[in-house]
C-alpha cells in the first residue's frame, strides 16, 4: 500500500519477543531489565491473524525479530504459517547465530528464505565485551562467538537460502573491519550499519559509512557501487574485484533513505510502528483482545501505515517531542 508521501510499504519487522541471550551494549541495558509477561505477547495466532491483513494491503515481505527470536519457541512454526496462511512472499530471521546451528534445518524446513546474523567483530575479547561478556555456552571451553561462526558456517552451505552479516559500528579497529569485510569473499554479503541513536545507543558517538569505505579503498583499491537492487531493505552495495559476496553500507545517519522506506514495524506486544524515531503507532493487542472485527483491525492498520512520518530527524538539534524512548530490544531490532 501508498502511504500518503506515495512510499510503498511492502515490508514489515516483527518482533517476536524482548528477550535475548546476549546485553549488547548499544541495544539492551546493561542493568536490571524488565521484561514483557508471557501474556503481553502476542501469541503467534494474533501474529497470524494481523500478517493476513498485512498481505492483504500489500506487505508482502517479513522479518522475524526480537529481542533474539530464537530464544522464543517454534518460530519454525510461525514461519511455515506466514509463507502457508499468510502468503508472505519472504519471511526472513535477524539473529545473533548463537542458537542458528542447533534450529537452522527446521527454519530452512518451515520455508525461511534468509537468516541476517548480527556480527560486531571477530575479535573474541571484543565481541565479549560489545554483547555483556554473556558466556551462554555449556561448558568453559565454549564461546558464543563460535558457536555464531558454526551456525554461519552451516547456513552457508543451505541451497535456497541468503545469509548475510550485519555489523553496527561502533569503534571498531581497521583490523576489525577488514576481518569482517573479507567475509564477503564467500557467499556472504557483509552489511555495516550506522548506529541509530535509540535507547542505549542515543549518546554513542561511532564510525560512519565514510569511514569504513575509507578503510576499504585503501585495502582493496576501487571499490564500485552494485547498480541491482539487493533484498528488500534499504542496504546499498559496493563489490570488490575478486570477492564473490557484496559489501553493503545501511547510513539511517549520514545517507539519509527516508526518501524511498518501505518498511513498517510491530513490537512483541503488538505495537504498530511506521517510523522507528517516533513512539507514535497503534496497538493492535488491545484492538484484538478487545474483539475488533478484521474490518476494524485493517482500517486501523491502513490508517497508522498512511500517516508514517515523512522522515526522521535523528541527530537535528530539535529532535521531535514524540520521539522514541524504548530501546531496540523493545522496539524489535
Amino acid at each position: 500500500m501508498l502511504d500518503q508521501y506515495s512510499r510503498n510499504i511492502d515490508y514489515i519487522r516483527i518482533s517476536v519477543t524482548d528477550r535475548c541471550n546476549l546485553r549488547c551494549v548499544y541495544c539492551m541495558p546493561q542493568t536490571c531489565k524488565t521484561y514483557l509477561g508471557q501474556e503481553e505477547l502476542l501469541t503467534y495466532d494474533e501474529i497470524v491473524k494481523l500478517a493476513g491483513i498485512y498481505r492483504s494491503l500489500g506487505i508482502k515481505n517479513v522479518k522475524l525479530t526480537g529481542g533474539e527470536p530464537l530464544v522464543r519457541e517454534h518460530v519454525d512454526e510461525l514461519i511455515f504459517r506466514l509463507k502457508e496462511e499468510c502468503g508472505m512472499e519472504k519471511v526472513t530471521l535477524t539473529t545473533n547465530g548463537i542458537l542458528l546451528e542447533q534450529q537452522l534445518d527446521g527454519l530452512v524446513k518451515a520455508g525461511l528464505d534468509g537468516v541476517n546474523i548480527s556480527l560486531d567483530t571477530l575479535n573474541p575479547e571484543h565481541y565479549n565485551r560489545l554483547t555483556g561478556d554473556c558466556n551462554t555456552g555449556k561448558k568453559p571451553s565454549d564461546s558464543n562467538l563460535e558457536a555464531v561462526l558454526w551456525g554461519m558456517r552451516k547456513a552457508q552451505k543451505q541451497a535456497g537460502i541468503s545469509v548475510k552479516v550485519n555489523c553496527v559500528l561502533m569503534h571498531q579497529t581497521r583490523e576489525e573491519l577488514l576481518a569482517l569485510a573479507e567475509l564477503a569473499k564467500g557467499s556472504i554479503n557483509i552489511r555495516f550499519i550506522e548506529l541509530m541513536p535509540i535507547g542505549q545507543g542515543k549518546e554513542k558517538h561511532t564510525l560512519k559509512e565514510t569511514d569504513v569505505k575509507q578503510i576499504l579503498c585503501e585495502t582493496y583499491g576501487t571499490i564500485k557501487p552494485v547498480a541491482e537492487k539487493l533484498g528488500s531493505g534499504p542496504a546499498h552495495y559496493m563489490e570488490v574485484d575478486g570477492f564473490e559476496g557484496k559489501i553493503g553500507f545501511i547510513s539511517a545517519i549520514s545517507h539519509k533513505f527516508c526518501s524511498g522506506c518501505n518498511r513498517v514495524r510491530m513490537t512483541a506486544d503488538g505495537f504498530l510502528k511506521p517510523c522507528l524515531q517516533y513512539e507514535t503507532g497503534m496497538d493492535l493487542r488491545t484492538l484484538l483482545r478487545d474483539g475488533a472485527s478484521d474490518a476494524e483491525l485493517k482500517a486501523q492498520i491502513e490508517m497508522t501505515i498512511t500517516q508514517k512520518p515523512k522522515c526522521h530527524h535523528f541527530g537535528e538539534m530539535n529532535e521531535p517531542e514524540q520521539t522514541e524512548h524504548r530501546g531496540m530490544s523493545e522496539i524489535g531490532g
